[in-house]
């Protein structure tokens, strides 16, 4: 029988779910209750490993020890913190793909309408004694709602959208999709779908060739009232390029719930400009997911795919490492 070695230190009624997706079908041990001189063993034994942050919860040196492993199955969905030089080269690598897109599909809805119809900056002039009843909110229906990254996330907002009347446009890598689309591209069709949108979701993995891939140029490709979502990766949108158009376009707005610096990377949460002093600004503290039932839901997906790999089935958020290496 296989070995299942669980980095993260789940809660107990996490451990429940990947206890019943996976019994009978591999050994299960989890790290945090393994004495600390008998930790190397139990890595090398380790035929599969479930993790969150593999750099967190294991050392380098025990890293260099897992080179028994067949597959490594992260609960997040994000990769780009992967420490990919020192994993076992021989080891798949999934990610836990669409497991939190049905509560960041809600998030995104509730940005994307907070800022057309400028809930927040009306709330602000009420509170200041100013009842504006003049300045015009936003129709959405019938205006194209863009995806960046139409896996998930991407997928699971559009349905949203649909059903407010916006039509979608989105762009993947393969430039297909089954899903009911207006329009459907490759990346090369990302200047196309910057100047169609009026409300653009961010929601692609950050790599090597997404870091920065929104600037000043592609920003000044959008239309003038354009709404900018981001969930995916601060990174991807250059900060700076950000808030400067946000200040010369006042019409432009941003939802963020992704930031350039989080408590989770760099210790603090940290902007290098004064965005929330701008009214057409509105963020969120990376909570889009966080929402009851949603991480047990992400164990019982991730428990899942690593059920299908031991069963010889095809397994989803296979990872491609070249793509990572320089991000």
């Amino acid at each position: 029988m296989s070995e299942i070695l669980v980095s993260y230190n789940f809660e107990q009624a996490h451990r429940k779910i990947l206890q019943e997706v996976l019994s009978g079908r591999a050994g299960i041990k989890f790290l945090s209750d393994i004495a600390e001189g008998d930790r190397a063993g139990v890595i090398e034994q380790a035929d599969l490993i479930i993790a969150w942050n593999p750099a967190k919860e294991f050392s380098p040196e025990e890293l260099r020890l897992a080179g028994r492993a067949q597959l490594i199955q992260l609960v997040t969905a994000g990769t780009e913190h992967l420490p990919f030089a020192l994993l076992p080269p021989g080891a798949i690598i999934a990610s836990n793909t669409g497991a939190f897109a049905a509560p960041m599909a809600e998030h995104i809805l509730a940005m994307v309408l907070a800022l057309a119809k400028r809930l927040c900056v009306n709330h602000a002039k009420l509170k200041q004694g100013e009842f504006d009843q003049k300045t015009q909110n936003r129709n959405l229906r019938g205006l194209v709602f863009g995806v960046l990254g139409f896996g998930g996330i991407g997928q699971a907002a559009a349905m949203l959208m649909r059903g407010v009347g916006l039509r979608i446009f989105a762009i993947n890598t393969s430039g297909r999709t089954t899903e009911k689309v207006d329009f459907i591209g490759a990346m090369d069709k990302l200047e196309y779908l910057l100047e169609n949108s009026d409300a653009l979701l961010v929601s692609i993995p950050l790599t090597a060739r997404t870091k920065g891939l929104i600037g000043s140029r592609e920003l000044a490709l959008m239309k003038p009232d354009a709404i900018l979502i981001n969930v995916a990766r601060g990174a991807i949108i250059d900060e700076q390029s950000l808030y400067r158009h946000l200040v010369q376009n006042p019409a432009f707005s941003a939802g963020i719930d992704t930031w350039w610096v989080e408590p989770a990377m760099g210790g603090e949460f940290k902007v290098n400009y004064p965005f929330f002093d701008l009214p057409n600004f509105l963020g969120s503290p990376h909570n889009s997911p966080v929402t009851p039932g949603t991480m047990a839901h992400a164990v019982r997906i991730a428990a899942q795919n690593a059920a299908d790999f031991l069963s010889g089935f095809k397994i989803t958020g296979v990872v491609k490492r070249e793509d990572y290496m320089e991000a």
